[in-house]
This record gives C-alpha cells, structure tokens and sequence, in this order.
C-alpha cells in the first residue's frame, strides 16, 4: 500500500472570466431600457480571460497527518479544498485519495432547510457512505456535541449560523471518515466551541485519520497541526514545520503591506472608486516608521473615483489584524448617523486617540462601498509598526512572554480596606527588608 492517503499533482482550476467594456456604474432601469431600444441586436461588449485559482499545486499527505493550507485571501485555498471535496473538477492535474472524505466548507453545506436537524443528521451521514446503525449508533454523541438537543426536531431553516456550524462538524467530525476537511466555517463558532473543535480535531488525528485544515487564525493552525502548506495566488510556495511556514507567510505578507496600493491586483470590489494610499500620521503629522501604544495614530485613506462622480452614500472601514485574528475595526457607519457622501477624490482619516496595541506588526485592511456596492477591499495594504509606549503611565515596559495579550485596555485596581492586622504585617515586613 502506497505510504500517501491524499496525493495530489500538478493541480490546476482554471475560470473564464468576462468583462464588460462599456460599463456604467450603477445604470438604472430607466437607462437600461432606453439602451436597449436603441440598440436592441447590438450585444454588450465583453472581453474574456482565464484566470488560474490554482495552478500546478502538487504535495502528498500522509495516514494521520493534521496538515494546514495558510495562505491570503485569494490563494487559492478553498477552491483547493472543493476539488478535494468532488465539488468542482480540477482543469488539470490528478487527485488521488484513499478513504471516505468528510468535509465542512460553508455553513449548513449540505443541510435541506426544510428538514430537521434529526433528518439532516441521518441525511448526511447516509451521503457520506454511513449505515443507518451507524448513525444510530453515534446520533446522542453528535446532538450532545453540537449542543442542539432542545432544537434537534426543529427544522434547519429556523437554526442560526453558529448552531448549523455545530451540528455540520458534529456529523463531520463523528462519523469517522479517514480523511476530515474543515475550512474556515469555525470562526462563525463562539470560543468555546472552537476549542471543543480544535480537541476533537486532535482526536481525529490521534485515531490515525487525517484532517486539512484551513485557516487564518495562526494560533489555532500552530497548536493543532506540525506541518502547514503556503499557497499565493493559486501557487505552491513551501510546505514544511508549522512555525517554519507560517515565518515564511509573515514575511510575505510584510512585503506585500509595504508594496504600492495603487499597483496592488489582489483586490476585491468592482473597482470603479479604489484605494491609492494609505498614510499612518502621528499627533504632528509626521509618518514615523513605528508608532507608541496609548499615543494618537491618525489612519489617512486615499482614494480615487475613475469615472469622477462622487461618492453617494458611501462606507469606509478599516480592520487592524494579525495572527490570523481582527483585534479592531473602525467603521464610519458606527459614528456617522447621516449618509456619507465623498469627493470624487481625496481622503478620510480615521483617528485613534489611544493606540491599544502591544508591541508587534499589525495589518490593516480598508473597506469602500457606495450604494451597498463594494468598490474595494484590499487585504493587508498596509503595516502598523508598534513599540511599547508607557500605556500605563507606571513607567513599565509590557513584560516579555506576553505578547500574546495584544490589546491594551484602560483600567485600574480597586483594594478593598484591609484588616489592621494585614497592614501592620505588611509595613513591618516592608521595613525589615529595607
């Protein structure tokens, strides 16, 4: 038998894009059928082009292996997950696997939402290839799991997101396929139960079966699985320990932030207003390469309307993130009650009169809609550079070993009154020592 359970070559998914050339941007009906009357056989004006989500991507995994996919957005990593999954069909490339695949990509994937969660549990397991013994066999485990007991005859439809995502990796997770896929759907979970999550991921790979995993959260990626995979842009890049993958992926993503906005492809949006530039200003209007914990930090957006007409309505936010976690967003809909009308072009600031960050690189990633149509989104466009900064006023630098606390958060310490007894022995013990 070979030593590989899930072995894949040269992989590749290639989509055919089209684009409009003459395109307004957000046409009326009104123009639409005066368009079309005067030019009723005149067809739109497209151009084609293919687009490669993933292209020669190769790597085996082996029995038992926890193997995580890293990678931005846009890498590639779950179109490569629904090839696995028999979803989509590769364009080229072979994909060999070994064993029954189970698989949570989306929330409720697979779920009828007419049915109820009892029928869906039983309708899922029969899909993956499970006798209705078995699925008796497991049934009370997977409810308990899920934590759905009192809604488990109710139907789908009337769950939420985070009690679909429980019951979907309940019968993912206990119906004990060899190999286990899980996409980023467990961050729609609360933390508790992604830790649960994370445990019966880990008891999965200690039975000897195997799980691809993805996710942003570096975290979660470094305490569950010893090798990780680096995709951009629909390639492979490098494949090897954990800690050792996930360097290489920081890195990148510091060359990424530190490259032009204006020249930066990897977007999302239809793009007819973008982003050009972000600038990170001090107090004085200064743009010092690191910035203070508790110091002002006035976050400027540049953009740009190609067609020159203003911005109606618009949104703007803007993420603070690393490590795979979100720690801040600013949004103007959270501060500006009235519509946010823009220039065809300039800048709005976002002013953070506290930075509450740790020491540490941090990415930011802004947002533009217009209309509820998003204009653009740019992952990790630009880098915040943070040095400890007296937060506190005690004069203390953050000690080291906990870098993990990332946010800072305004407080104090409240001491109750103290026996008589406990401030006599404490100022004698204070004396003795001096």
């Amino acid at each position: 038998m070979p030593d590989w359970i899930i072995s894949i070559g040269d992989l590749g998914k290639r989509y055919r894009l089209s684009h409009q050339l003459e395109r307004n941007r957000y046409p009326t009906l009104r123009e639409v059928i005066v368009e079309r009357w005067k030019r009723p056989f005149r067809p739109s004006r497209t151009a084609a082009e293919d687009f490669w989500a993933l292209k020669r991507v190769s790597f085996d995994v082996t029995q038992g292996e926890a193997v995580a996919i890293i990678g931005r957005n846009g890498a590639g990593k779950t179109t490569l997950l629904k090839i696995l999954s028999r979803i989509t069909e590769p364009t080229e490339g072979r994909v060999r696997l070994r064993g029954r695949v189970s698989s949570l990509l989306e929330v409720g994937t697979g779920f009828h939402p007419e049915l109820t969660g009892r029928e869906n549990v039983y309708l899922n397991g029969t899909i993956l290839g499970m006798t209705k013994k078995e699925i008796d066999r497991k049934f009370d485990e997977i409810v308990a799991f899920a934590g759905v007991d009192k809604f488990v005859d109710t139907p789908v439809k009337r769950f939420s997101s985070g009690m679909q995502v429980r019951l979907a990796f309940a019968v993912a997770a206990h119906l004990e396929p060899e190999i286990l896929i899980v996409d980023e759907v467990l961050a729609v979970g609360d933390a508790g139960f992604q830790k649960k999550c994370l445990g019966k991921m880990q008891d999965v790979t200690a039975e000897g079966r195997t799980v691809l995993f993805v996710s942003h959260d570096l975290a979660a990626v470094e305490k569950l699985c010893a090798r990780a995979i680096l995709l951009d842009a629909g390639r492979y890049v490098t494949d090897g320990p954990t800690a050792q993958t996930i360097a290489r992926y920081q890195s990148s993503l510091l060359q990424v932030a530190a490259s032009d906005l204006s020249t930066r492809n990897d977007r999302q949006g239809v793009g007819v207003a973008r982003f050009t530039k972000i600038q990170l200003l001090d107090e004085g209007g200064n743009e010092p390469t690191v910035f203070l914990s508790g110091r002002p930090l006035r976050i400027r957006l540049h953009y740009r309307a190609h067609d020159g007409q203003p911005l109606m309505n618009a949104r703007v936010s803007v993420s603070v993130h690393g490590w795979g976690k979100v720690y801040f967003l600013a949004s103007t809909e959270l501060h500006i009650a009235e519509a946010l009308n823009l220039s065809p072009e300039g800048f709005i600031d976002c002013v953070v009169d506290q930075l509450p960050l740790s020491l540490g690189s941090y990415y930011l990633s802004p947002f533009l809609e217009v209309n509820g149509i998003i204009q653009d989104h740019v992952d990790a466009a630009s880098v915040l550079r943070v040095e400890d900064g007296n937060f506190y006023g005690t004069g203390k630098d953050y000690p080291m070993g906990w870098e993990g606390q990332t946010v800072l958060v305004k407080h104090r310490w409240e001491v109750p009154e103290q026996p008589a007894s406990c401030r006599t022995d404490w100022r004698v013990a204070g004396q003795n020592r001096g």
